[in-house]
């Protein structure tokens, strides 16, 4: 098979997937990004070949198989869109949309489209995250009751390389993105060891603005709690991306015969137990240990980001286009459109006081009547859209005139 074109939108997070997808012997063709720095910058990693554009427009033009997704993460389902349009298979970082209105209209067109569809999130693939499915999979835990999943990263408010680098303009989505949004990390590792899809949600927001020196932040919220009630019975607890404690990424799954999980603080070791009463043949009460890999292509995966995972589905992806086959849930245009309706409907819920959402189920027509118009959103968009919702718990938060003083000092220094 000829090597696979790829285009990649995002010179930033965009240019870590493409050199993933190059060890694949993937062909990078082309890059987009619409600031001018970040062009230029990307384009020193991936050789003289690859075309440079400003324009999306002009760069869906190129010849090309498949394109990367990552550009602003609430900004993926317009590009996605005209991706379909052209038959071009789609990698989608993190959420797939950002309103529901658009998640009814990213399925309308891939239904018409002979694209594949895969989200690019990379944390399931953990190795942690995989022992969990392999043990649920094997079904020694019996029926799965319920999960936990945790993606905690607070950030040093005294980084100013960070603002320079990520919260670059006052509009940024990173300003006003509600706790309950960044959810993939933690959501997707449960679907996948799983097997379930959320039904039903219900959130609460933990009000504790960080100790910023300058910002222009809205948000004020360190956390949002959610809850999930999942089409096989279970309930899952987990946290989108969470700002207490300590740096975390945090998973566990308990079934009627015994629990799975990480362990806080110790790398990639797992603690599996069993009550007394139900211990499988070949193992211990308490069982724990280090996963491995047993992988051909453990070199790659030890040298990628993300654990490994930045590689796995990167492979995983390829599989997908040279098999000419969807990817499996979670990864599939339903699921990351479920998550995506997780996401927005928790904060909806965290600001009417932890009112339960049901979450739709897109394959029905009647659903996405009901939310084809739904546009409401926290975020700036390039394209001139401003919030319509507030984007805390707290709806009348916002940094100081200090603070945003400070901020513009520190972006411009």
């Amino acid at each position: 098979m000829k090597n696979i074109k790829i285009g990649i939108l995002g010179a930033g997070r965009g240019i870590d997937i493409a050199q993933n997808l190059m060890l694949l012997d993937c062909e990078i063709v082309a890059l987009c990004d619409f600031n001018e720095k970040r062009l230029k910058d990307g384009l020193k990693n991936l050789g003289k070949d690859v075309k440079a554009f400003a324009s999306f427009d002009d760069f869906i033009e190129t010849e090309m198989d498949a394109v990367v997704l990552a550009n602003y993460f609430h900004e993926h389902a317009p590009y996605a869109i005209k991706c379909f349009e052209k038959g071009i298979h789609v990698f989608c970082e993190c959420i797939s949309n950002s309103t529901m209105a658009e998640g009814v209209e990213l399925l309308r067109s891939y239904e018409n489209s002979n694209s594949i569809f895969m989200l690019a999130e990379n944390y399931p693939q953990m190795i942690f995250n995989r022992e969990m499915k392999k043990v649920c999979d094997g079904g020694t835990l019996g029926k799965i009751l319920y999960a936990e999943g945790e993606y905690n990263h607070p950030l040093n408010p005294n980084d100013y390389d960070f603002y320079k680098g990520y919260v670059y303009f006052p509009e940024h989505w990173r300003n006003y993105l509600p706790r309950s949004y960044y959810v993939t990390h933690s959501l997707a590792p449960l679907m996948w060891s799983t097997g379930a899809t959320p039904q039903k949600v219900s959130a609460f927001g933990v009000f504790s603005p960080m100790d910023e020196y300058g910002t222009t932040r809205y948000v004020g919220d360190s956390a949002a709690i959610m809850m999930t009630q999942n089409d096989d019975g279970s309930v899952f607890k987990f946290i989108g991306c969470g700002a207490f404690g300590a740096h975390h990424n945090a998973y566990r799954i308990c079934g009627k015969n015994g629990q799975i999980e990480n362990l806080r603080g110790m790398g990639s070791k797992v603690m599996l137990r069993y009550n007394d009463w139900s211990i499988p043949e070949g193992k211990e009460e308490v069982n724990l240990y280090e996963p491995t890999w047993n992988d051909k292509d453990e070199a790659f995966i030890n040298q990628a980001g993300h654990g490994g995972g930045d590689y796995i589905v990167a492979r995983m992806f390829l599989e997908c286009i040279k098999e000419g086959k969807q990817p499996e849930h979670p990864y599939d245009i339903h699921s990351a459109v479920t998550m995506s309706s997780v996401a927005i409907l928790a904060h909806r819920s965290m600001l009417e006081d932890g009112k339960t959402y049901t979450i739709p189920d897109f394959h029905k027509e009647e659903c996405r009547k009901e939310y084809e118009n739904d546009r409401l959103t926290p975020f700036y968009y390039t394209d001139g859209r401003e919030p319509n919702i507030p984007c805390c718990s707290v709806t009348d938060y916002k940094p100081t005139e200090e603070q945003i003083e400070k901020y513009h000092e520190i972006i411009n220094s």
